[in-house]
């Protein structure tokens, strides 16, 4: 035996010789149940001690039911009860129910995982809290407080699509409250209908009022990315589309026009509310919550739901941020992913997004449909990209002539921009011929710029080095912090300022720009080296191939149209124009130049 055993075994024999000495002395013993005795026997003989504990917590029982019923009138009895978790469940979503209150508690999308890689919780108890309330005679009634009787049942419809639906019930002899929730296979839609049966004079409101806070979970590694793309939608019934855009302060704005959904949109998912008819009194709020990293933004928004013969009803969305999904949900849905400007957003629309879908019906490797979508978009504009190197081969082949006239009119600005006017008519080319079918290439590029941050397609999507093309790559890490373009190297947006530096080298020798116009095309593949270092993989690899396929692109055209062949050209139309007189626009043109020049030396 240790010392500490020993040690214990003497405290504890101490304990019992103390207890038995102060405690269980042999003398109180028969005092102790007689008095024991005697209690019970008066208490069976003369009831005197128990009516007065029965009254005691009749009493407390009373007060509480007319607090009870003092607050809840007619709906008292249904405020009382247990709590039960319910599920409705398809191949897409798993949605969790609470009996009490019928709301919904939890969403997880099953297709898609957390940043973690934990199961998708869209949100949860914690995150989200949903206060539907409706006036009654006695003050307004919080439908959380009531606890529902649930029943499940399955249906097929007509597409033989099983449906799953959950009513809920809470009533008493005067009524009852009904709400039912309903969820097909292959949806991410979950209908919710709500209404009251009976109950007349109970209810005073002819409206639902709804409060909906939801703090946002984070569920990408990027979370300033996050926040920039998180937005709260909405869409009025009018045919507006608009939103809380992206800034960190407190907003808030109330919607002076019925609006048809709602919806809280983070870069590749949204839980919205789209009305049956139209929700009234619509106001939406929202805020960053800077020092919690695991919030991308607090959202919120109140308003009202019509009542119409005491029913109401309205749809849940709870899914991805796909195009082509939420196009089907309602009219103006797909709003919720940002396609770019009106001049570019066409482009998505109608040709990368469906491009998308159809390739990935042959292809798992989203690096390679990009690659493939490189070179069918090269290969669709592979006309304009001819008229721009002819336009800016015709361009250098004159340079010579170009150059008389700056040695002949350089101190005069007007009349050298007249006598290139004249060359260029008399030699059949056209200054801008070579722009101009770049500059209808451009709606491709900046196309770009917004389909791949928000395509949920690329989301942990891996290619090459790149663990995820829906971020940027991290090559390697920063020991320290580079202003405005961060800690990490993303190796597909330095090939991509590499390519763009080696293709601006190569343009230059075929155009004949000088000066600053010609160093311009060095400074701005640098600078977008650092914006696009933590913008997606994804768009730094398609700006990369598009690149190297430009490059094979020029050389091929290259190899069947030389400098010879277009000077020859430019000889013919030189010989045909020799006579050709002015056309109406280039006199107009010489004109506002002549009178511009005038004006400049008064």
């Amino acid at each position: 035996m240790d010392r500490n055993q020993a040690t214990g075994l003497i405290l504890f024999a101490a304990v019992i010789l103390v207890y038995s000495f102060f405690f269980a002395s042999t003398p109180e013993i028969p005092e102790v149940e007689t008095a024991t005795t005697t209690q019970s026997e008066s208490i069976q003989s003369n009831g005197a001690n128990q009516p007065a504990i029965t009254e005691t917590i009749s009493e407390s029982d009373s007060i509480l039911d007319a607090a009870r019923l003092a607050k809840y009138g007619a709906l008292a009895s249904i405020t009382v009860g247990e709590e039960e978790t319910l599920t409705l469940e398809n191949d897409l979503i798993q949605v969790e129910i609470s009996s009490k209150g019928a709301q919904v508690t939890k969403v997880i999308l099953k297709e898609y995982k957390s940043w973690k890689m934990e199961p998708l919780e869209l949100f949860n108890e914690e995150s989200s809290k949903m206060d539907f309330i409706i006036e009654s005679k006695n003050g307004p009634i919080d439908l959380n407080d009531l606890y529902f009787t649930p029943t499940v049942n399955s249906s097929l419809d007509e597409d033989g699509k099983t449906i799953q639906t959950l009513t809920l019930k809470a009533g008493t002899e005067s009524g009852q409250i009904i709400q039912t929730y309903t969820l097909a296979d292959g949806s991410y839609q979950v209908h919710k209908s709500f209404e009251i049966d009976r109950y007349q004079g109970v209810f005073t409101g002819n409206a639902l009022a709804l409060n909906w806070e939801d703090q946002v979970i984070a569920q990408e590694s990027n979370l300033a990315e996050s926040r920039r793309q998180a937005q709260l939608n909405y869409y009025t019934t009018s045919g507006s589309f608009d939103n809380l855009g992206a800034g960190n302060d407190l907003e808030t704005e109330t919607i002076p026009e019925p609006v048809k959904w709602v919806g809280f949109s983070q870069r590749f998912f949204t839980a919205a509310m789209i009305a049956d008819t139209e929700f009234q009194s619509v106001t939406i709020t929202q805020s960053t919550p800077e020092a919690d990293s695991t919030i991308v933004r607090n959202m919120a928004t109140s308003l009202s739901i019509p009542l119409q013969e005491g029913k109401a009803g309205f749809t849940y969305y709870f899914g991805p941020d796909q195009y082509n999904t939420l196009k089907k949900v309602t009219d103006g849905f797909e709003d919720n992913v940002d396609m770019g400007y009106f001049f570019v957003s066409w482009v998505n629309k109608y040709i990368i997004v469906n491009l998308f879908a159809f390739l990935e019906k042959f292809f798992t490797n989203y690096g390679v449909i990009i690659i493939i979508i490189v070179f069918l978009i090269k290969l669709a504009l592979f006309p304009l990209t001819y008229k721009s190197y002819i336009g800016m081969a015709k361009m250098r082949v004159i340079k010579p002539e170009i150059d008389e006239l700056k040695e002949k009119y350089g101190d005069d600005a007007t009349k050298m921009q007249q006598e290139q006017m004249k060359l260029f008519s008399k030699l059949g080319v056209s200054p801008i011929s070579g722009c101009l079918p770049m500059v209808l290439q451009m709606p491709f590029l900046f196309a770009m710029f917004f389909f791949f941050p928000n395509a949920i397609e690329l989301r942990q999507e891996s290619f090459l080095w790149a663990n995820d093309l829906s971020t940027y790559d991290v090559f390697f890490k920063l020991p320290f912090t580079i202003p405005f373009y961060g800690s990490h190297v993303s190796m597909f947006t330095l090939l991509m300022t590499v390519s763009q530096i080696i293709y601006t080298h190569f343009n230059n020798q075929l155009t004949t720009a000088t000066g600053p116009m010609k160093n311009l095309g060095y400074i701005m593949p640098v600078m977008f080296m650092f914006i696009l270092n933590s913008y997606p993989a994804g768009l730094s690899f398609y700006y990369f191939v598009s690149n190297m396929v430009t490059f094979g692109q020029q050389a091929l055209i290259k190899l069947f149209v030389d400098d010879e062949k277009i000077r020859a050209k430019v000889e013919e139309s030189k010989a045909k124009n020799v006579n050709k007189k002015k056309s109406k626009f280039q006199q107009k043109l010489e004109d506002a130049m002549k009178a511009a020049d005038s004006t400049r030396k008064k």
